[in-house]
């Protein structure tokens, strides 16, 4: 199964069944929250600049904690590389803030 979002480039990104084991295997808090994964990429509060050409796409889930979507847009499409959730937003603060 694979789920589709479209970025705030306007840019199509897949998470395939494939990623999604690797997330979840790496990241057991996410089993339920598949959805909210590809939500956090339609629907960020913001996206940072990742060190190696990939997006960071950050929303909040409740009060100081936040979804953490790492993905790569291509020239067709796009995929996702991982996600976590996190109440240490220190290390984010310090990227470079691509949207909004």
């Amino acid at each position: 199964m694979i789920d589709l979002a479209i970025s705030k480039n306007g840019c199509s990104v897949r998470l395939t069944a494939e990623r999604w084991a690797h997330i979840t295997e790496a990241h057991g808090e996410l089993i339920e929250l598949r959805a909210a994964v590809v939500e956090t990429v339609l629907r960020p509060d913001r996206v940072l600049a990742g060190r190696d050409e990939e997006l960071i796409a950050v929303r909040e889930l409740e009060q100081g904690k936040h979804l953490v979507v790492v993905y790569r847009e291509g020239t067709n499409d796009g995929f996702i590389i991982t996600a976590f959730v996190t109440r240490r937003t220190r290390s984010l603060s310090k990227r470079r803030q691509v949207w909004p």
